[in-house]
């Protein structure tokens, strides 16, 4: 129970920054994940620390290509890695799904009210029918539809928030 706090207030506090400033900050993760080392060792002993450990580190390594890419923030990792490292790294895998899933629609709905969802799909469409052809066709994705982002940590909210759910701790 005690983790599942922890987890609660920081994924409130990371989605209210994240939308009002587009970013999760460190003064915010580090002394969470600090917390949740010693929380573990004290708690749990060594084999537990070793758990959360490994959780951090799935949570870090399931976004960091995404981060090193380009297409994500390093708040949004290290939000992740902490993820894992309260909870484990099977939960950080399950809100991992759930947030893909989650930003997924959050992203079509975007693309749904900009009105552009047409337009995105249609250039998806002759992009993927062209490779299946051998035909190289240029992409219709332009600098600005790149440009175009939002707050990635709603995403990792609620997909901690289902993994929560799912895992009857709420």
């Amino acid at each position: 129970m005690w983790f599942n706090l922890i987890l609660i207030i920081v994924l409130i506090i990371c989605v209210l920054t994240d939308i009002k400033e587009r970013r999760i900050y460190n003064k915010v993760i580090f002394p969470s994940l600090l917390l949740a080392f010693l929380s573990h060792l004290n708690l749990g002993g060594w084999q537990n620390l070793y758990t959360s450990l490994i959780g951090f580190g799935v949570g870090f390594g399931l976004l960091f290509i995404p981060y090193f890419l380009g297409g994500i923030g390093a708040g949004d990792v290290k939000l992740l890695a902490l993820i894992g490292a309260l909870k484990g790294p099977s939960f950080v895998f399950y809100t991992s799904l759930y947030m893909a899933i989650a930003g997924g629609i959050i992203a079509f709905i975007l693309l749904f009210l900009q009105k552009r969802l047409h337009i995105t799909l249609q250039g998806l469409f002759f992009y993927l029918y062209s490779l299946k052809h051998g035909i190289k066709v240029p992409s219709f994705i332009d600098n600005h539809d790149l440009s175009n982002t939002y707050p990635y940590g709603i995403a990792i909210a609620i997909g901690a928030f289902v993994s929560l759910v799912f895992e009857r701790g709420l």
